[in-house]
């Protein structure tokens, strides 16, 4: 069975990095604010899109309506709980089936289902900071303030800890994240296709023996990896970890 070999590959592996893509994200319910219905629904109600209300420029220009669009279209999805897809990625890192977690997401998912060695390459909504002094406060003074956040010591906007639209990448998190594809010696790819943003950066670093991707829809890149399955993140680790309950229980 295919499981079997998957979890063959994972126990021999020295070490495992996984890219969490976006279906994971919406196989948690997470909206898709940036197609479909959601989109329309935000341009209708704000008159900007969702990106252009979480960029940078936004940000600096219209810092009272970024805030606004933030409370109540970003941080008001926290109140669901990272899906089973993300538990089961957890439970396979406790397992030594997983070593690290790569994400461009915001929600913090990862890290809220268990996983320890997460890098998130967009920062969590669950950070935040001022930039003037350094002073840092938490998701809930972002959340519960009026208006427009305002740091405690010297008066300043505070900052989500994000990369917003038209802002690069810490060049400090790229490398990290680098390095973790290139210690590898399997890369399983979670929930999205091999020419998403995460991945085709990513992958140029791997130089391991065997790439794996899990993803319910089909994609041309599929062939460049080793093995490619396509059903959700959530079934295929569900099958995989209890491949390794039976071999645990005949052992």
């Amino acid at each position: 069975m295919l499981e079997r070999t998957l979890l063959q590959i994972l126990k021999e592996s020295r070490y495992t990095t996984v890219l969490s893509g976006f279906e994971m994200l919406q196989e948690s319910g997470y909206p898709v604010l940036r197609d479909g219905d959601e989109s329309y629904d935000i341009e209708q109600k704000y008159g900007y899109l969702a990106e252009e209300m979480l960029s940078s420029s936004f940000f600096s220009t219209r810092t009272e309506q970024f805030f606004e669009f933030y409370r109540n279209e970003i941080l008001s999805l926290l109140d669901r709980s990272p899906g089973r897809c993300f538990t089961l990625m957890a439970e396979m890192e406790r397992k030594g089936l997983f070593h690290s977690i790569i994400t461009r997401r915001i929600f913090g998912l990862p890290d809220r289902a268990g996983c320890r060695n997460v890098i998130n390459m967009h920062g969590s909504v669950y950070d935040n900071y001022c930039p003037h002094c350094g002073e840092v406060y938490p998701m809930e003074y972002v959340r519960d303030s009026d208006r427009v956040p305002l740091c405690k010591k010297c008066g300043t906007v505070v900052r989500p800890k994000i990369c917003l639209y038209g802002e690069m990448v810490d060049n400090q998190i790229i490398t990290k994240a680098a390095e973790e594809v290139n210690k590898a010696d399997v890369l399983v790819v979670l929930g999205t296709n091999l020419k998403t943003y995460l991945c085709s950066h990513l992958i140029n670093y791997f130089e391991g023996n065997k790439l794996i991707l899990v993803n319910p829809l089909p994609h041309f890149s599929d062939q460049f990896a080793d093995i490619a399955i396509h059903e959700s993140v959530e079934s295929t680790l569900d099958k995989i970890l209890k491949e390794l309950g039976d071999n645990d229980n005949n052992e």
